[in-house]
Protein backbone atom coordinates (compact mmCIF):
# COMPACT_ATOMS: atom_id res chain seq x y z
CA UNK A 1 0.00 0.00 0.00
CA UNK A 2 2.64 2.24 1.20
CA UNK A 3 4.66 1.42 -2.76
CA UNK A 4 1.03 2.32 -4.87
CA UNK A 5 1.10 5.93 -2.18
CA UNK A 6 4.72 6.72 -3.30
CA UNK A 7 4.02 6.32 -7.31
CA UNK A 8 0.84 8.22 -6.89
CA UNK A 9 2.68 11.10 -5.37
CA UNK A 10 5.40 10.61 -7.95
CA UNK A 11 2.85 11.09 -10.93
CA UNK A 12 1.01 14.23 -9.06
CA UNK A 13 4.91 15.96 -8.43
CA UNK A 14 5.64 15.51 -12.16
CA UNK A 15 2.38 16.55 -13.12
CA UNK A 16 2.44 19.76 -11.27
CA UNK A 17 6.27 20.49 -12.20
CA UNK A 18 5.02 20.47 -16.14
CA UNK A 19 1.87 22.42 -15.39
CA UNK A 20 2.91 25.81 -16.10
CA UNK A 21 5.36 24.93 -18.84
CA UNK A 22 4.35 27.34 -22.26
CA UNK A 23 5.07 25.65 -25.94
CA UNK A 24 8.51 26.99 -27.26
CA UNK A 25 11.18 25.79 -29.51
CA UNK A 26 14.52 27.63 -28.96
CA UNK A 27 17.93 27.16 -30.22
CA UNK A 28 21.11 27.32 -27.62
CA UNK A 29 24.28 27.92 -28.92
CA UNK A 30 26.41 24.58 -29.54
CA UNK A 31 23.52 23.08 -31.87
CA UNK A 32 21.15 22.22 -28.96
CA UNK A 33 17.68 22.40 -29.94
CA UNK A 34 15.10 22.88 -27.29
CA UNK A 35 11.69 21.70 -27.60
CA UNK A 36 8.80 21.99 -25.43
CA UNK A 37 4.91 20.92 -25.30
CA UNK A 38 2.82 22.71 -23.86
CA UNK A 39 2.01 21.67 -20.36
CA UNK A 40 4.62 18.64 -21.32
CA UNK A 41 7.98 18.07 -21.24
CA UNK A 42 11.09 19.90 -22.58
CA UNK A 43 13.39 17.61 -25.24
CA UNK A 44 16.63 18.87 -25.90
CA UNK A 45 17.76 17.86 -29.44
CA UNK A 46 14.53 15.44 -29.15
CA UNK A 47 15.43 13.90 -25.95
CA UNK A 48 13.51 14.02 -22.71
CA UNK A 49 14.66 15.79 -20.03
CA UNK A 50 14.49 16.05 -16.36
CA UNK A 51 12.18 18.95 -15.22
CA UNK A 52 12.22 20.65 -11.86
CA UNK A 53 10.13 23.21 -11.20
CA UNK A 54 11.17 25.65 -8.90
CA UNK A 55 8.41 28.25 -8.53
CA UNK A 56 5.28 29.46 -10.51
CA UNK A 57 7.95 31.07 -12.95
CA UNK A 58 10.43 29.29 -12.93
CA UNK A 59 12.06 25.60 -13.88
CA UNK A 60 15.43 24.12 -14.57
CA UNK A 61 15.62 20.92 -17.14
CA UNK A 62 18.66 18.74 -17.07
CA UNK A 63 19.31 16.63 -20.03
CA UNK A 64 22.76 16.23 -22.51
CA UNK A 65 25.33 17.32 -20.73
CA UNK A 66 23.53 20.53 -19.88
CA UNK A 67 21.01 22.27 -17.64
CA UNK A 68 18.05 24.73 -19.27
CA UNK A 69 16.84 27.61 -16.79
CA UNK A 70 13.78 28.64 -18.43
CA UNK A 71 12.17 31.71 -17.06
CA UNK A 72 8.21 32.72 -17.57
CA UNK A 73 7.81 36.75 -17.33
CA UNK A 74 4.79 38.63 -16.74
CA UNK A 75 3.99 39.26 -20.31
CA UNK A 76 3.79 35.06 -21.17
CA UNK A 77 7.64 35.52 -22.65
CA UNK A 78 10.30 32.85 -22.28
CA UNK A 79 13.96 33.47 -21.38
CA UNK A 80 15.68 30.16 -21.84
CA UNK A 81 19.75 29.98 -21.19
CA UNK A 82 21.87 26.84 -20.43
CA UNK A 83 25.27 26.14 -18.88
CA UNK A 84 26.93 23.52 -19.46
CA UNK A 85 29.94 21.40 -18.92
CA UNK A 86 33.07 23.34 -17.63
CA UNK A 87 31.29 26.06 -16.92
CA UNK A 88 29.94 27.00 -20.74
CA UNK A 89 26.31 28.85 -20.63
CA UNK A 90 24.71 30.99 -22.86
CA UNK A 91 21.52 32.47 -23.84
CA UNK A 92 19.22 30.08 -26.10
CA UNK A 93 17.02 32.15 -29.12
Amino acid sequence: MLKQLCVAALFVITGTARAGIPHFNVSCPGNLDVHADKGGAIYINGKETKLNKINANYYEATGAGVTLSIAINPDGSILVSYTGKHGIHGICE
